[in-house]
């Protein structure tokens, strides 16, 4: 469908914008001390070059001059540390860099490409279980519960790349995922699928389909523009929402962990999630009655920021793209020539203790800002989430009751159980529930 999808778009003329980073100031610290290093700079000079580009257009006075206070002291906190004066103000009112060691640690650290940390899962009483993505385990907060190792294990503690957990019994929790494994649709990729599985496209890849399409409608409904599709589904495991918003896959994960926060709030509860990229499922583990209504109520996007915080490990969050920041800034060291080089954790032991003291003594330093606004701008998406939620208000619900699972939602069910315990490995156990579907079902 996805093929029949991004023909159907690019025939139309329909492609996808790319949105540039602004106001990255980590990027322009590192460049300034180039520059600096290269012969220097006039701030007033480079200020009006700088602000000639797309990315820094918006760069008022006073964020120029803490960009440059930063590269000449380091900022309020950090300027009684020698290795953080790395720029000199001359008296010709021209900035450079005179001090040899800065010039060598600059030089090794020039470059914007950062790599994903791997986080090791250590039971409290016992080994390690395995590893999963950071940026997987910083969204989680303490008692959230995952699945690992045929386990189910909730979330004691994260230092530094290690996270600390415990088993637990007769629960469910999410799957871990690997950058590397997903694709996800964008936006637009997304709503032209919507768009086709409503059509009555005679698209070779609809036709191949055509049954299960069939069994959808007959079960359920087929997604379209008219409203979002929504299934709430009794199965032998309990209760399970599937929304499907069409939004792609990182926007479906925000918003299930956004409607798991606001669903316990109108009943304390405990809640797993798992997204793909056509919606996402919210399974209670005590069942509890909700209605269109309800939901349409859980999917406004007033206070979205707030309940963010709420939902997510925002803090973590924050504190893991510190890392990132503070090395192309230039606030960490790089690995010198001949000398080995420094692991995941020495990094976030270092950047761990910066963050903590600017957090501490100097709250308003301009990188701790921009590890913020990164976090809600690129990890969460924040400006896409708030128009997921007002499309979803808009094009109001599709509310449907299906007696079974769905070709829909049978994915993201599959998606769940992920992970957990059985003689049989996952695909045995999804092969078999889909066969039993396909018998009920008469295919």
């Amino acid at each position: 469908v996805e093929f029949a999808a991004v023909r159907h778009a690019v025939n139309a003329g329909r492609i996808e914008s790319r949105t540039p980073p602004v106001l990255s100031l980590d990027v322009l610290a590192q460049h300034c001390v180039t520059i600096a290093l290269g012969g220097g700079f006039d701030s007033t000079a480079m200020y009006a070059e700088v602000q000639g580009t797309h990315a820094f257009a918006r760069l008022d006075p006073g964020l120029w001059q803490a960009v440059l206070d930063f590269i000449v002291q380091g900022g309020r906190a950090l300027e009684h540390y020698p290795d953080y004066r790395r720029v000199v103000l001359d008296d010709d009112g021209w900035h450079r860099v005179h001090d040899r060691r800065v010039s060598l640690r600059h030089r090794l650290s020039i470059g914007t490409i950062t790599s994903e940390g791997s986080v090791t899962v250590k039971l409290l009483r016992g080994g390690a279980l395995g590893s999963v993505e950071e940026a997987f385990v910083a969204r989680l907060k303490p008692h959230d519960r995952f699945q690992l190792a045929g386990r189910t294990v909730e979330l004691i503690r994260l230092e530094q790349m290690t996270a600390y957990v415990r088993n637990v019994k007769n629960g469910e929790g999410q799957a871990p995922q690997w950058q590397g494994a997903r694709m996800p649709l964008s936006r637009d990729l997304a709503h032209e699928v919507e768009r086709l599985f409503g059509s009555r496209d005679d698209a070779p890849e609809l036709n191949a389909i055509a049954s299960l399409l069939e069994l959808q409608a007959k079960l359920s409904a087929l997604p379209s523009g008219e409203g979002v599709l929504v299934e709430s589904v009794k199965t032998r495991d309990g209760q399970h929402l599937f929304v499907f918003p069409f939004e792609g896959r990182q926007i479906h994960e925000g918003l299930a962990a956004l409607l798991a926060l606001r669903w316990g709030r109108v009943r304390k509860n405990s809640f797993s999630y798992a997204a793909n990229d056509y919606g996402f499922v919210v399974s209670p583990a005590d069942a509890v009655q909700i209605d269109a209504l309800q939901l349409e109520q859980m999917l406004q996007p007033q206070a979205l920021v707030d309940d963010l915080r709420d939902s997510l490990n925002l803090a973590e969050l924050a504190r893991r793209q510190f890392r990132e920041i503070a090395r192309i800034a230039g606030l960490l060291p790089p690995s010198m020539p001949g000398k080995a080089a420094r692991s995941m954790r020495q990094l976030q032991a270092s950047s761990g203790l910066i963050y903590d003291v600017l957090k501490r003594y100097d709250p308003d330093h301009l990188l701790l800002q921009l590890a913020e606004s990164e976090v809600l701008s690129q990890q969460l998406e924040i400006a896409r989430l708030r128009d997921a939620l007002a499309r979803c208000s808009r094009r109001g619900l599709l509310w449907t009751q299906p007696a079974s699972l769905t070709p829909l939602s049978f994915p993201l069910w599959a998606e769940g159980k992920r992970g957990q315990l059985s003689t049989e490995d996952w695909k045995e156990r999804v092969q078999r529930a889909a066969a039993q579907l396909e018998r009920r079902h008469g295919r």
